[in-house]
C-alpha cells in the first residue's frame, strides 16, 4: 500500500483570501512603507470621506532601522485641497497613528498631483416595509421616550428590516 501524498496546503484546510492577498501585496506596499497596504484600503475610514476624496497616501518613509516617527507622503489635488490638508495635518497624524496603534507617523509631506478617482457606489434603495413590519417596529420602539432617539432608531430599524428581507416579530 503506497502512502497518500498530500500537499501541506491541503492538510491545513482552505486559506483565507485576505492572507493570500496580503502575501502578494506585502512586497509591493512594503517598498512604499505601507506595510500591508491596509492604510490605502481604509484611507476613507481613517481620515473621513470628505478628506479622502481629494487625497491618497503614497507611502511612509521611516528613519533607518525604525518603524515609527515616519513621514507620511500624501498625493493631494492642487489648490485649496492642499492648503486645507496642510492645516489638517496634525489631525491626520493623530488619526493615522490611532489606526496603527503606535506613533508610526510624525510628519506629513504633501505632493500635489492628480488623485485617482474611485467610482461612486450606487445608493441602495430599500424596499418599503409592509404593514406588519411597520406595526412590529412601532411596538418595539414605543417604550423609547426621547423623540430624537426614537426617530433615529426607527430609521435604523426600517433600513435593517428592508435589507434583511424578512419580517421582525414583536416581543
Amino acid at each position: 500500500m503506497t502512502p497518500r501524498h498530500e500537499s501541506p496546503r491541503r492538510r491545513k484546510g482552505p486559506e483565507s483570501l485576505a492572507r493570500s492577498i496580503s502575501a502578494i501585496t506585502r512586497p509591493l506596499f512594503g517598498k512604499r512603507g505601507l506595510a500591508e497596504g491596509s492604510i490605502i484600503a481604509r484611507w476613507a475610514d481613517i481620515v473621513g470621506t470628505d478628506v479622502a476624496r481629494n487625497c491618497v497616501p503614497e507611502g511612509i518613509a521611516f528613519p533607518p532601522g525604525q518603524r515609527q516617527a515616519g513621514t507620511l507622503q500624501i498625493r493631494v489635488d492642487g489648490g485649496s485641497a492642499a492648503v486645507e490638508l496642510q492645516h489638517l495635518s496634525p489631525i491626520l497624524i493623530e488619526r493615522v497613528n490611532g489606526y496603527f496603534g503606535y506613533p508610526a507617523v510624525a510628519r506629513v509631506r504633501l505632493v500635489q498631483g492628480p488623485v485617482p478617482r474611485r467610482p461612486q457606489r450606487a445608493k441602495r434603495v430599500d424596499r418599503p416595509l409592509n404593514p406588519a413590519e411597520e406595526d412590529a417596529l412601532t411596538a418595539m420602539l414605543e417604550t423609547v421616550t426621547d423623540l430624537d432617539l426614537r426617530q433615529t432608531l426607527s430609521g435604523l430599524g426600517r433600513a435593517l428590516i428592508a435589507r434583511r428581507g424578512n419580517a421582525i416579530k414583536p416581543r
